[in-house]
């Protein structure tokens, strides 16, 4: 199974309603490695790990949960270059 690394950037009111917690917990869940970080401006920043069918998952639980603060998302896949083994959240 090839791992990709999916790097977002979550824009919108994602800072203060829970976002990098409830990221973390969906990551354990979906079983994915990487990390959710604040944005000076505002976004959220989040790296994570897996296979494509994984990633979808993950993202699919994160908009429905996010939905009425996310208005958009920017997405760059690449071949992971470093494996990561957990998900954190990154101050």
């Amino acid at each position: 199974m090839a791992v990709t690394e999916a790097h977002l950037r979550f824009k919108g009111h994602v800072q203060g309603v829970g976002f990098r917690y409830t990221a973390q917990r969906i990551a354990r869940e979906c079983r994915v490695n990487g990390w959710v970080k604040n944005c000076a401006d505002g976004d959220v920043e989040v790296l994570i790990q897996a296979d494509e069918e994984t990633i979808e998952k993950f993202l699919t639980k994160i908009r429905s949960v996010f939905s009425r603060y996310i208005i958009d998302e920017e997405r760059e896949d690449s071949a992971a270059a470093q494996l990561l083994d957990s998900f954190e959240i990154r101050f």
